[in-house]
């Protein structure tokens, strides 16, 4: 069912891990699946991404997508991520994804892009984000 690809990125996730110098950190959950993600950024003095990485638990989808979304994500400006929408994360994974497993795809594209918004003071800070639905 799932490409090749996603499970590689799954059994061999990269960017995982955390960033202890992050410029700003963020968690989010999917209930309905049990995901939970957090992204650690640093960001360069021009508000790109200079390192990212993820960690959490996940079905295969959720970390997949976590993986490939932190690798492309490397040298983007916080105004490009923000750009970003559920295509896009669709459109790396390469597989068609169930309505259900949409939310496991879009989770880490989801917190990174709050993680920005609290970094910026658009968010408050102690929101969690949580992918419902």
């Amino acid at each position: 069912m799932y490409r090749q690809q996603i499970l590689d990125h799954y059994r061999n996730p990269r960017n995982y891990g955390e960033l202890s110098d992050a410029t700003f950190s963020h968690t989010g959950e999917n209930p309905s699946c049990g995901d939970e993600i957090t992204v650690d950024v640093v960001l360069n003095e021009n508000e790109a991404i200079e390192r990212i990485a993820f960690s959490g638990d996940g079905c295969a989808i959720s970390q997949a997508a976590a993986s490939m979304l932190t690798s492309e994500l490397t040298g983007m400006t916080l105004n490009e991520l923000q750009e970003l929408d559920r295509d896009d994360v669709l459109d790396l994974l390469g597989v068609e994804v169930t309505p259900m497993r949409i939310k496991c795809a879009v989770l880490a594209e989801k917190v990174a892009q709050d993680g920005a918004k609290i970094y910026h003071g658009e968010l408050d800070e102690l929101e969690q984000t949580t992918i419902e639905g």
